[in-house]
């Protein structure tokens, strides 16, 4: 009777998640018990999502290309989902700009910025008018994810193919470089908003950037591949999924700089999202159409979700 009511209150603190389902592309939506209870049609291949900063409004950039390294056009749209009517509202057209990818919404403007493949570069968005406002040159080979800076003044852009990070001053269009390792990816800023934790793929390990000074002072020697990272409120545990051999999830003591555990997730997960509290990561396992839900405190796996066949789940985007 314990254990049955622990659970309730377990999957009661669990948000519900919208999925971006790359392979099908749809966003599913799911309870915080796994229901599916609803599903968007967005663009071919989406592969990102974020909220507004009003929460009313979901975007999904529709990439157009199921993987970054396949050549193709690419698809030049932002579709935009009502959050509490789960429903399409719209599209943002990119006109030439093709093959958006990783997005991120300014903290006190709430407009967007995007990458785009092709050509390689950002774009800031707003999603009111639905427009592009502005093209940066990132000064770089394909430009991957993006977030910004303390207070948004800055947006911070892997080039993964290229080694380095495109730090844009948003009001300038300056560009600075910061050489990386091996194919970098994911990014997280940290609460108090002095250090961004930026993950190399193929160099197993996070890079620790100074937003003071857009330096490099530091690293974390991680398992294999880590390519998205998150980290809790109070700023003390990274957690990051490790993609290719890696299969599984991994945690690092900001502190100490050191890797502190991993769990298996038998699959290559694409994606590490955690709820506002940090008591909840989410991680996509594209090929076999799951979405793991890890406890962060316990460093176990507590729920696995499934979703139809040929979904292909990428992010799941905590809806709290």
């Amino acid at each position: 009777m314990r254990a049955l009511l622990l659970l309730t209150i377990t999957l009661q603190a669990q948000p519900p998640i919208a999925v971006v389902e790359k392979i099908a592309g749809k966003v599913g939506f799911y309870s915080a018990t796994g229901e599916r209870t609803s599903e968007v049609k967005v663009g071919t291949y989406p592969h990102e999502i974020v909220r507004s900063l009003d929460g009313k409004s979901l975007f999904v950039t529709d990439n157009g290309i199921l993987w970054m390294q396949y050549a193709g056009k690419g698809g030049n749209t932002i579709s935009i989902i009502d959050a509490a009517k789960r429903a399409k509202t719209g599209v943002i057209d990119l006109g030439e700009y093709r093959r958006p990818h990783g997005m991120a919404v300014h903290p006190h403007s709430g407009q967007i910025v995007v990458t785009i493949e092709n050509p390689d570069g950002l774009l800031l968005v707003d999603p009111k008018e639905r427009k592009v406002i502005r093209k940066f040159d990132v000064q770089g080979k394909s430009p991957h994810m993006v977030l910004f800076g303390p207070g948004g003044k800055r947006a911070y852009v892997s080039n993964t193919n290229s080694g380095t990070v495109a730090s844009i001053e948003i009001a300038t269009g300056k560009t600075t470089l910061i050489p990386m390792g091996k194919y970098p990816q994911g990014g997280v800023l940290s609460p108090d908003g002095k250090t961004i934790y930026l993950t190399n793929a193929e160099s197993n390990k996070i890079a620790i950037i100074d937003t003071a000074t857009d330096k490099v002072t530091g690293e974390i020697q991680t398992a294999t591949y880590p390519n998205r990272v998150t980290i809790t409120p109070d700023g003390k545990t990274l957690v990051y999924s490790l993609g290719q051999t890696g299969e599984g999830v991994g945690f690092a003591d900001t502190a100490t700089k050191r890797e502190t555990a991993t769990v298996a997730l038998k699959g290559q997960p694409l994606s590490l999202t955690l709820t506002k509290d940090g008591k909840y990561a989410f991680s996509g396992i594209q090929s076999q159409g799951k979405i793991h839900v890890i406890d962060v405190a316990q460093r176990k796996i507590i729920r696995t979700i499934t979703t139809p066949k040929d979904a292909g789940p990428d992010p799941a985007l905590p809806l709290e």
